[in-house]
């Protein structure tokens, strides 16, 4: 994936006038959630509306904060570490203002973290949660999901690519690293509506952890037919972990699966508020 296909990418996301999740692809699959076990709800829930300007709403008992193309779910817990030294070290937004954006997280006084792309920083939240930020000046809105980023020893690479695509539909690509500046380099993606999943090298080539128990528990993604798509991943060899079952909220199906790598994944239908459904 070249510079031009991440911003067509970002531009085809969820329009922000309707549900906030983007179209599915032909799997019928879209990207859904992160699910944050933290130590105190309201400080992330300050940090991820304050600071990173996301809407709360509730999908019947549920809360849920919004952006376009995701959705960030808070679980009250204690962690068992950050998502740093998981093998999901962290996920990506892109903004339309990046100046003002810097400038409102300065006078939060939110940490930030600078590279040597000076379009781009991560910007570190509650229980270490760690978020890449970059701009792109004519995005449709202020703020949208962009990536997942995996780490995970190179040789290891490949596989994971392929299982993605063969469980999630995700195309296989690249997309250049944005903070290499001074050494440019490709990052091998799965490629999802509005989205992509992007697998790179661990610092010291080794396996990570697995994410369940971190702050960054799991990972979601929201399907058409959670009892289709849970047939279809089982004649390929991937099963749930327990029955689907009913949410809280009374309407949306879910379930769950480990990948072969650690990644904790969360599978559901109806993740989208009724109300904002078209």
């Amino acid at each position: 994936m070249n510079v031009s296909s991440i911003v067509c990418a970002a531009l085809l996301a969820a329009s922000p006038l309707l549900a906030q999740l983007t179209p599915t692809n032909a799997e019928g699959v879209a990207m859904g959630h992160f699910h944050i076990t933290t130590r105190d709800v309201d400080v992330q829930k300050a940090f991820w509306i304050g600071s990173m300007g996301g809407t709360l709403l509730k999908n019947g008992a549920q809360e849920m904060i919004e952006f376009p193309g995701v959705y960030i779910m808070l679980r009250k817990g204690e962690p068992t570490a950050p998502p740093a030294g998981s093998i999901v070290d962290h996920f990506g937004f892109v903004v339309k203002d990046m100046p003002a954006s810097l400038a409102k997280w300065k006078a939060a006084n939110v940490k930030i973290e600078t590279t040597e792309n000076p379009n781009e920083v991560y910007v570190i939240g509650p229980d270490g949660i760690r978020v890449e930020v970059y701009g792109i000046p004519d995005l449709p809105t202020a703020i949208q999901m962009n990536h997942i980023h995996y780490y995970s020893p190179s040789a290891d690479i490949p596989a994971i690519q392929a299982w993605y695509a063969k469980v999630f539909g995700a195309t296989p690509g690249t997309r250049p690293c944005i903070a290499c500046v001074s050494k440019p380099r490709t990052i091998q993606t799965g490629n999802l509506p509005g989205m992509n999943l992007s697998f790179a090298a661990s610092a010291n080539d080794e396996k990570l952890a697995p994410t369940k128990g971190r702050s960054l528990d799991h990972i979601g993604f929201d399907v058409k037919d959670i009892e289709a798509f849970g047939k279809r991943i089982e004649a390929l060899g991937v099963k749930f972990e327990a029955p689907i079952r009913v949410s809280q909220n009374g309407t949306t199906k879910l379930a769950y699966l480990t990948d072969p790598w650690g990644t904790y994944i969360e599978i559901t239908e109806g993740m989208v508020p009724p109300a904002l459904k078209k």
